[in-house]
């Protein structure tokens, strides 16, 4: 408070000269502390670099894969419950599928490929295909947010 605002709450009454501009200044910090909030919720919220890219490789399952990279690499790798075609049961089930390049990245396919429990991506499992899309990464993995490919081979 500065000396304008005592010597106006001497002659008037501390309470009525002091309530306005307080009141003014808590409902500008209040709008500063809004957009402050909603500034920082659109930046977390934003993907980090997203850019379209058109990523070439061979659909592997994700899960899979991670677990042991050149024995899961294919469709009919094996697993402890002796499941033949494995990718594609777990495709079916929802499971992430990805893009394995031929250099080794591996990218989380998501988006409209991924919708309706991968039902766009189980006839392409094991084949090479070009897929573009937005590319993110995130906690070092990356994705490709797409709705169609490409066939290049089986």
């Amino acid at each position: 408070m500065g000396l304008r605002t005592l010597t106006v709450a001497k002659a008037y009454g501390y309470k009525q000269a002091v309530r306005p501009l307080l009141t003014k200044e808590l409902s500008m910090g209040r709008v500063f502390a809004g957009w402050f909030v909603a500034a920082f919720v659109v930046a977390v919220g934003a993907p980090a670099s997203a850019a379209s890219e058109t990523v070439k490789g061979k659909i592997v399952d994700q899960t899979c894969y991670t677990k042991d990279m050149k024995a899961n690499a294919g469709k009919d790798h094996k697993m402890p419950q002796d499941v033949t075609d494995c990718a594609t049961a777990c495709a079916k089930k929802g499971a992430p599928m990805a893009l394995l390049t031929e250099d080794g990245k591996l990218y989380q396919i998501t988006g409209g490929l991924a919708a309706d429990m991968n039902a766009k991506l189980i006839p392409h499992i094991s084949h090479t295909v070009e897929v573009t899309g937005d590319v993110t990464e995130k906690d070092g993995k990356k994705m490709i947010a797409a709705a169609d490919l490409k066939m290049i081979s089986r």
